[in-house]
């Protein structure tokens, strides 16, 4: 089982990126996905997650201007980030908690990371 972060890339502020994740492998279930970032020098923070049952949330700083989704049946999710700005900066990350066996537990697996670098 592998997640598969992508989408990242140079922007300037005030545009817009879509990160996507995708889940690979033997997978029975999936539970909540979010995504984290790491800026340079920084540690890893939470940005966004949403629940099995498709309620997203956003840390505050992020709200209003990030967009995250799931699409259960493609084993994908997404993070739409509009309005972007330097402090965006950062290698993004997605986690998800995946079910690989149909009779076992959720396991927490993370993506490899995707940079996104916001110009001035």
């Amino acid at each position: 089982v592998q997640l598969q972060a992508s989408g990242g890339g140079l922007v300037q502020a005030g545009g817009s990126l879509r990160l996507s994740c995708a889940a690979s492998g033997s997978i029975f279930g999936i539970g909540a996905v979010a995504w984290y970032r790491q800026a340079p020098g920084k540690a890893r923070e939470w940005v966004a997650l949403i629940n099995s049952g498709g309620s997203p949330n956003y840390d505050n700083s992020v709200k209003g201007r990030f967009t995250i989704a799931r699409d259960d049946v493609k084993k994908t999710a997404s993070l739409q980030m509009d309005s972007l700005k330097p402090e965006d900066t950062a290698v993004y990350y997605c986690n998800a908690f995946l079910r690989s066996d149909p009779s076992g537990s959720y396991r927490n697996y993370w993506g490899q990371g995707t940079l996104v670098t916001v110009s001035s």
